[in-house]
């Protein structure tokens, strides 16, 4: 039978989808994130399982195509005006973390008995975060419109482009030892002007091209499809080739279309494709691995994995902090650079190829990458519990002032009192405070972004007060005007797949009764089973939204007798 599967290419291709499947099962039925699952897949029918797999490179070109398209897809989200405003911190973080992650690595490497190139290399290695892994948790969450998603995706990209600069010049180091006929700077030069030629090229695009084509493509959703993923590839191959990588290949050409009015069509349409082709990266990644060998790495591997699990973290929340960020928005993004990314090992197989390392260093970065993979997963998945737990240690990595995030308030003189207090300035709680505004109601909005609570300030001036607002704080509800309120509305997005107490709606909820908030408090939830508990902590109404839409949308048309 397994001699049947390695010779028909489509048996593999079945074998290994069905595996996925059963362990996917399995992970859901123990609540355990799918990422690992998947890596779990790759172990299994890898070298050290049952061996299920011979064609790799069909499996490796799956996972390229998915990386280029997930890149595509967050370059599709990326609003230019957010990277500006968070250039700066993006840059800084980038930068400060890649410089101390590695100044401190190196001296680990030669704590490790490692010699001065070996230590090198590895200490670059565990700069890199994979960008792949991080943004796919933070979509599955959607915090990657949140203040800390949009940080991290910023640094991430600057990370990204220290990977390039980094390969740059390992290819000029190979140059120069085949004694290539092209200077070293000659190439680096080359390099740049290639850079900025496709940087020319899709200014161009963007202004002139990009929605007048889209306008045209869009009549039909097929060809859609087709050309936003042959522009993702087609782009992810051209940076290739010009000396960038394919990643950032891929993220140029989602942010090619996304000035487009066509782009979030695009993103629901690939959505779904996107998610079946990491499949691939996943079980590529853990197939890579042989257990039999790496008894000697062990220890090495999981004392690098501490730094990287601990140190990485700490790193960011100390810039952040230091830059003026609250405790929690350092600790979110500080958590998604808690692991290694494929970009090291590609790093790592360079140096081999230059012949500056021996073997045994990918297997050693290897094991590395799915020690912190599988666990920064965990902590990714749970980072407001562990935000929770950890908060009482944490004080130390906050200024006084978090100026970064603190935002003048609204001239409040025309409220003689508040109404209605709404938390959540999301795409349901926006809707909730326009039809509020339009029924002259007083208004209270907190938000946690402070990109957001500004942009709400300017739009309604004289209409609804906004303020930046942190649950998590616990001295935030002593400044709400608790006698004054008559209605709380809680329309905060939270999307974990069981209702807890770390839960910020059941902590708010909870928080308001303790402080003796006597008023009725609405609540917003997406699923039917936490109707129930959430009443049992002291909700009085709970809105389903498209439960609620559906009920409407029928009374209606059992009203127009349709």
């Amino acid at each position: 039978m397994l001699e049947a599967i390695h010779q028909v290419p489509f048996y593999e291709l079945t074998a290994l989808l069905v595996t996925a499947s059963l362990v996917g099962v399995i992970g859901l039925y123990f609540k355990q994130p799918m990422v690992v699952s998947f890596i779990a897949v790759g172990l299994l029918i890898g070298p050290s399982g049952l061996d299920l797999i011979q064609s790799h490179e069909h499996i490796e070109l799956f996972a390229e195509l998915g990386i280029a398209l997930l890149l595509f897809l967050v370059g599709l989200k990326l609003d230019l005006q957010h990277i500006r405003t968070l250039g700066m911190v993006s840059l800084a973080t980038g930068l400060g973390q890649v410089f101390f992650t590695s100044f401190i690595g190196f001296f680990i490497g030669l704590a490790l008995g490692f010699d001065v190139v070996k230590s090198s290399y590895i200490a670059v290695a565990l700069t890199f975060s994979s960008t792949i892994i991080i943004i796919k948790l933070l979509s599955d969450k959607k915090e990657v419109d949140l203040l800390h998603g949009k940080i991290a995706v910023g640094f991430l990209i600057v990370q990204d482009l220290v990977v390039v600069f980094a390969m740059m010049i390992l290819s000029a180091f190979g140059m120069k030892a085949s004694q290539s006929s092209d200077p070293d700077s000659f190439k680096i030069i080359q390099n740049i002007l290639a850079g900025a030629g496709l940087l020319a090229f899709l200014l161009i695009f963007i202004k002139f091209i990009a929605t007048p084509l889209m306008r045209k493509i869009a009549k039909s959703a097929e060809l859609m499809i087709i050309f936003s993923i042959g522009w993702a590839a087609f782009l992810a191959s051209l940076g290739n080739y010009l000396g960038f990588s394919k990643e950032l290949g891929g993220l140029l050409a989602g942010i090619s279309l996304a000035s487009t009015p066509f782009r979030e069509s695009i993103i629901t349409r690939l959505s779904s494709l996107r998610d079946f082709l990491l499949l691939f990266f996943f079980v590529a990644l853990g197939s890579k691995l042989d257990l039999g060998s790496l008894g000697s790495q062990l220890f090495p591997a999981i004392i690098l994995s501490l730094f990287v699990l601990i140190g990485n973290p700490l790193i960011v929340m100390v810039i952040m902090g230091t830059m003026g960020y609250r405790k929690r928005t350092s600790f979110l993004a500080g958590l998604t650079v808690a692991q290694i990314s494929e970009f090291s090992l590609i790093f790592i197989s360079m140096g081999i190829t230059l012949a500056h390392l021996q073997n045994d260093s990918i297997e050693l970065v290897t094991l590395v990458g799915l020690i912190t993979i599988a666990l920064s997963v965990y902590m990714i998945s749970y980072s407001q519990r562990l935000f929770i737990f950890l908060e009482p240690l944490l004080a130390v990595f906050e200024r006084k002032n978090p100026f970064r995030e603190k935002i003048p308030s609204n001239d409040s003189s025309s409220f003689a009192s508040v109404d209605i207090v709404l938390f959540g300035l999301g795409r349901y709680g926006a809707a909730i405070s326009n039809n509020l505004i339009e029924r002259k109601l007083n208004v209270l909005a907190y938000d946690y972004d402070p990109s957001v609570v500004r942009e709400f300030q300017n739009k309604f001036k004289d209409s609804i007060r906004v303020q930046y607002g942190d649950i998590y704080d616990h001295d935030f509800l002593d400044l709400l005007p608790i006698n004054s309120i008559k209605c709380v509305i809680i329309a905060i997005p939270h999307h974990d797949h069981s209702l807890s107490l770390e839960d910020p709606r059941v902590i708010l909820t909870k928080n308001l009764r303790h402080n003796g908030f006597k008023g009725k408090i609405a609540v917003a939830t997406h699923r039917l089973a936490d109707v129930d508990k959430l009443k049992s902590y002291g909700v009085d109404m709970v809105f389903v939204p498209f439960h609620d839409a559906a009920k409407i949308v029928v009374e209606k048309i059992v009203d127009q007798k349709c």
